[in-house]
């Protein structure tokens, strides 16, 4: 039995003329050889209905600080609106559907309630549909943990058990149906020439994620590669092929990367705040100041250790707070707002000489003030005001040529 994940986000299964779509997409694989999976998103953005940003509000107009368990149960209410809706649509258009839901579909979590990590799959039951011709339509974002709660997989989660899924049931390919065509060099609404790419690797669209691409999940991406299931990005509103993401070139199995470029995109994280800390004493200073950090729950990036300075990066809105903690500590600190990240990632830029002046010259020529820089085999990534945002974006989706 050939099985394929598809995933269909929130966008795609919002109104009935989309989910016809949708149903044309199943039926597609199905006339293709393949016994297909639905995994489905909760319909809609926030503001409508039964989006599950909406669906937060609602608990939360009875008490904004509702517990996380409690959380989960409302968010847990989108997915299954959703998959109940895709299932009957499928029926009505002659396809034998079965809604899942997370705990139904097999999927164990532990009980970090709103940030569930998946422990494990029995796919047995889904195995079992299959095998009469059944289309299983799971929810995405929720599982069951072992003592029977209920929880969700944090934001993205959908992408998460669509390939989580897929590694379970040894799927042949995973679908990710979205609003886009695939993934971009850069985020249109930005550089007017971004381009789709045809083919990513999985550590490149890591990184593009991690560093702030939204088009899909991390955790997502990472689970696939596990399995070195073959993942594709693509629109429901189009045929357009997608972007596949693999660790091998389409039509070869030679195992050869993807590709031998040096950059694949540029991307960014707005609303960045830089924390400068003035020391005598580096490596004490920087235990004290990033052990407070993690014992508040603060997540830093872009770290820089210096003989008489250290400096990193946290998200805006805890920049007060962390300040707060570092001052109680006794530290002089500088906290710089309105910052953002942008960075390039290619996996081709490992070990080549010149991609460093070549950014530092992109952005420099714009002047653009640099902040701060860190780099990786896989990325390199620099501090900018986010007045300057936009530009440093431009200009390095040009300078490395990526519209090519």
């Amino acid at each position: 039995m050939r099985i394929i994940v598809q995933k269909f986000g929130g966008t795609s299964v919002a109104s009935p003329e989309v989910r016809q779509l949708v149903v044309k997409k199943i039926n597609r694989a199905k006339e293709q050889g393949y016994a297909p999976v639905v995994v489905v998103s909760a319909m809609g953005r926030k503001g409508e209905s039964y989006a599950t940003d909406t669906l937060i509000e609602v608990a939360r107009t009875a008490n904004k600080n509702i517990a996380a368990r409690e959380l989960d149960q409302i968010m847990y209410c989108g997915e299954m609106i959703s998959a109940v809706v895709m299932a009957g649509t499928l029926q009505a258009n002659g396809l034998d559907a079965v809604m899942l839901t997370g705990g139904q579909a097999g999927i164990m979590t532990d009980t970090n309630f709103n940030n569930a990590r998946i422990m494990k799959i029995d796919s047995a039951h889904i195995i079992r549909l299959l095998k009469q011709g059944k289309t299983p339509v799971v929810c995405g974002f929720q599982g069951m943990s072992a003592e029977g709660e209920l929880t969700t997989l944090g934001r993205g989660g959908s992408d998460t058990t669509a390939s989580a899924l897929g590694g379970a049931l040894n799927a042949e390919l995973i679908e990710i149906y979205t609003d886009v065509d695939g993934i971009m060099t850069a985020d249109p609404r930005i550089v007017s020439n971004a381009k789709i790419l045809d083919c990513i690797s999985y550590s490149e669209v890591c990184q593009l994620a991690h560093q702030g691409a939204k088009v899909i999940h991390p955790r997502a991406v990472e689970i696939a590669m596990q399995k070195s299931i073959p993942l594709v990005v693509k629109s429901t509103f189009s045929d357009a092929p997608g972007t596949l993401i693999t660790n091998i070139n389409k039509g070869d199995t030679g195992g050869t990367a993807v590709s031998d470029r040096i950059a694949t995109g540029v991307t960014y994280l707005a609303n960045i705040a830089q924390i400068k800390i003035a020391t005598n004493n580096a490596s004490d200073a920087s235990f004290k100041a990033f052990k407070t950090m993690a014992e508040s729950g603060i997540s830093v990036d872009l770290i820089n250790v210096n003989p008489g300075q250290i400096m990193f990066t946290i998200s805006e809105d805890v920049a007060d707070r962390a300040t707060d903690k570092l001052l109680q500590l006794g530290f002089k600190v500088d906290t710089v707002y309105d910052c953002a990240k942008v960075s390039v990632v290619g996996g081709g830029m490992r070990e080549v000489p010149g991609v460093m002046a070549n950014f530092v010259e992109a952005l420099s020529k714009n002047n653009i003030q640099i902040l701060q820089t860190v780099d990786s085999h896989t990325s390199i990534s620099v501090l900018v005001k986010k007045a300057d945002m936009h530009k440093s974006v431009t200009a390095l989706h040009e300078k490395f040529s990526l519209s090519n």
